[in-house]
Order: C-alpha cells, then structure tokens, then sequence
C-alpha cells in the first residue's frame, strides 16, 4: 500500500516527510514529484512503508493535521488509471 500526502507546502522535503512518518514505522520510500517543466514540488508526495498497520496509523494521526502551516490529506494512494493520463482534457492541436 502507498500513503497519499496532498496539500503539502512545498518547502517539505524527502527528509521533512521521512522525518514525521518515521514516528509510525519504518519508511521504506518517499517520492515527491515535482512539474517537468518548472522543476518546482507539485504540492503532493507518496509514502510508502513496511507494514500496512503502520501506513494505517500514519493516515489516522495524518490526516488533517496541520504541518507547515498547512492542513494535510493523507489517505491511501488510488492505482494509477493506465491509459487516462489528461482523460477530460481537449486539445485544439488537431490531436
């Protein structure tokens, strides 16, 4: 399972996030992605950790708590839909 982090500051770090979920259990990846073009953190990162018990007591303390000034969501990750990428979007490039 994969912890979901939205309406993160984008001050936070991989170390600031590894840091507050460490307190849970054992982190085993962050990932913070950040806009291909401006290079700048996109405001959301993933967690993932060792055991499901942990991720699930990081999302109850989590999840709307405020860190950096900043009221989190924090839930489990959604798949990512394969094929959906820009689903809604209409481009008037003849594509």
């Amino acid at each position: 399972m994969t912890i979901y982090i939205g309406n993160l500051s984008y001050r936070a770090t991989e170390e600031d996030l590894k840091a507050v979920f460490a307190e849970y259990g054992t982190v085993k990846r962050v990932v913070l992605p950040t806009d291909r073009e401006t290079g700048r953190m996109r405001g959301f990162a993933f967690v993932e950790m060792m055991e499901d018990a942990q991720e699930d007591a990081a999302i109850a303390a989590l999840d709307g708590a405020e860190w950096m000034g900043r009221p989190l969501r924090v839930n489990k990750a959604k798949p990512k839909e394969e094929g959906n990428r820009g689903a809604g979007i209409k481009r008037n490039d003849g594509y």
